[in-house]
């Protein structure tokens, strides 16, 4: 056999499962070995702590451990479901949510279309940053920043109204404008954060199609509508999905800053319910029952949006 066959002769492949995994563990060892400290983290804290839900079927009793309490079934399942807040807590989780989603999911891919025609890059940078900045205050300082604007004595906002002649508004304070302080606050503190994954999407558009459509006549509406949107679509898309995902999922750490008696009908929601139930009330089973309730049904919520954007789209998560 010539020198020059030799050469061009094909590795021979591993034959068998273990004889395959064992050449990918030893061609993608540097790859794997980065995974670790992931995996690792992913284990202790997102897996591992998934043993304690068995407490939401026991009387659990600190210091007993996870399986030394009596078993009680449903029992604590049932009595949130008989609750009097039951009704109210499902209401307010939804709409906060929904108009969080209807108001604050268009805004960042806007922001993102408009900043991608920005031409002067100084000017593109330091709208970028003034937009990121608010992603990194803390919320215990966003809510004290508005009860300092809004507030009914030496509040700018008022200052500023009652130059109009229009007396004092609680906004703070009044269950009318909760949702809508609570709602408007999270958008001024995620939108320009969240618009960076649609910048990235935007550069990987193909320059040649905007070409072929100033070739074609488009002027920059058309472009967006026939090349702009249909390359972000993916993502819009995918990101839809993770949202609707966790349309149960309202923290409590804003609402407990921000709420008052006086907006209890509005605002209470299921954490914030688990926060006062679970915690401070040390009904630790109860509060785990609710929680994975709540997690069940973001978890439905998901693999039903993901089939209808598949069916629909044939765009989907798996």
């Amino acid at each position: 056999m010539s020198a020059a066959s030799e050469q061009i002769r094909p590795i021979k492949q591993s034959k068998g499962f273990w004889g395959r995994l064992k050449a990918n563990l030893v061609r993608d060892k540097v790859l794997l070995i980065m995974m670790v400290p992931v995996v690792a983290y992913f284990l202790v804290f997102a897996y591992t702590p998934m043993v304690g839900v068995v407490i939401a079927f026991q009387r659990f009793k600190p210091g007993g451990g996870f399986f030394s309490g009596e078993w009680v079934g449903f029992r604590y399942f049932t009595e949130f479901f008989e609750s009097m807040y039951f009704t109210r807590l499902i209401r307010n989780t939804l709409l906060i949510s929904l108009y969080s989603l209807i108001w604050g999911f268009p805004l960042p891919i806007i922001f993102a279309l408009m900043l991608n025609d920005i031409r002067q890059a100084k000017f593109k940078r330091f709208v970028q940053t003034v937009s990121y900045l608010p992603h990194f205050i803390s919320v215990v300082i966003v809510v004290g920043m508005m009860f300092n604007l809004f507030s009914t004595q030496g509040g700018v906002i008022n200052m500023l109204l009652s130059r109009f002649g229009v007396s004092p508004i609680r906004f703070m304070t009044s269950s009318r404008y909760f949702r809508t302080m609570y709602i408007g606050s999270g958008i001024w503190q995620s939108f320009g954060w969240s618009s960076i994954i649609y910048l990235a999407a935007l550069s990987g558009i193909d320059m040649e199609q905007y070409e072929a459509a100033r070739i074609d006549g488009a002027n920059k509406f058309k472009q967006m509508i026939h090349v702009t949107l249909p390359g972000i679509r993916p993502t819009v898309i995918l990101l839809l999905i993770l949202n609707l995902g966790s349309i149960m999922g309202v923290g409590y750490e804003k609402i407990i800053l921000m709420y008052s008696p006086a907006t209890y009908e509005v605002a209470d929601v299921i954490s914030t319910y688990v926060f006062r139930r679970g915690l401070q009330d040390a009904q630790y089973s109860f509060g785990a029952a609710v929680g994975l309730f709540n997690s069940v049904i973001n978890f439905m919520f998901l693999i039903i949006v993901n089939k209808i954007s598949k069916k629909l789209s044939s765009i989907s998560l798996w």
